[in-house]
């Protein structure tokens, strides 16, 4: 069962938007040496939709090495076409990889029998646990309860990140699904919530630039310590709110330069942060009391 606090990595790159491998492989071993039970690179925060995949492969694949074993890792393999997504996820298994990450299929906007046929085609093709990333916000597909639980049967398919920001969903889902279909938030600002609703963990953004605090909040949560598990989300709001004050990943991946983890660049279509928006980064940054790896 995954568990806990878990990221979903940032691909650091470089002023002219190479990937910067180095940067990556640092962050992601800062990443363990913090707590963080579970790492998840090129998901949305990841930038896969700009990578290409060559460079997608190569991501999860140093992800893979620099892990060594000692958290999962769970690989974002999700596309809109159900044969690039077999293809991602056959070689996230070959590359060592613990899970895959699968988006619901955006811009196609399938229905419920479309996502059904989609997420078994997959699931049948490749041998790997297989995580459903339902996101409505961005990909405009939202998978109902049911048809998660028809995709719950198959014995591929172990469980959800849920970024409904709905807190009924979990309840619902441990009906429908059992309790051993994992469930993991996708939102940073309800986790806890999340967790008190059935949740197993979260999958984070803000986990990028403060792993040691959001592994303690789980941690506390875990041991049944729900004052300082509430405590620690009281310390992260004002940094979950810089987080999404303009489109993820751009104000993370700000963050995660002013700790040495690559440049702030992004790709386009997404656009340099505002001076506003960096102002509110840095002060939540010194707010929560974070400073660099070193």
């Amino acid at each position: 069962m995954f568990h806990g606090s878990m990221v979903a990595l940032i691909t650091p790159m470089r002023d002219d938007g190479s990937l910067d491998e180095d940067a990556f492989a640092r962050l992601v071993e800062w990443q363990i040496n913090e707590g963080t039970n579970g790492i998840i690179p090129v998901g949305t925060t990841g930038e896969s939709p700009t990578l290409d995949h060559d460079e997608h492969k190569r991501v999860v694949e140093i992800a893979v090495a620099v892990a060594a074993g000692r958290v999962s890792v769970i690989a974002g393999t999700g596309s809109n076409s159900t044969a690039e997504a077999i293809e991602l996820t056959a070689h996230a298994r070959a590359a060592g990889a613990d899970a895959a990450l699968v988006v619901t299929p955006y811009y196609n906007k399938p229905t419920q029998s479309g996502l059904l046929l989609h997420y078994r085609a997959i699931a049948d093709a490749v041998e790997l646990p297989l995580i459903i990333y339902n996101i409505p916000a961005r990909s405009v597909v939202d998978m109902s309860v049911a048809t998660m639980a028809e995709l719950a049967a198959h014995p591929n398919i172990v469980g959800v990140k849920d970024a409904t920001a709905n807190l009924t969903r979990p309840l619902h889902t441990t009906r429908a699904c059992g309790e051993d279909f994992c469930q993991l938030s996708g939102e940073d600002h309800t986790a806890l919530a999340f967790l008190a609703a059935g949740g197993h963990g979260c999958i984070s953004v803000t986990a990028n630039v403060a792993p040691r605090l959001c592994a303690d909040m789980h941690a506390a949560w875990r041991a049944g310590r729900v004052g300082d598990a509430m405590a620690i989300q009281a310390r992260l709001v004002a940094l979950h709110d810089a987080m999404f004050a303009e489109t993820s990943p751009a104000p993370v991946k700000y963050a995660a330069s002013l700790l040495g983890f690559g440049s702030e660049f992004c790709r386009l279509p997404l656009a340099p942060l505002a001076e506003a928006t960096r102002a509110q980064v840095r002060a939540a940054m010194v707010g929560a009391g974070l400073t660099g790896p070193g």
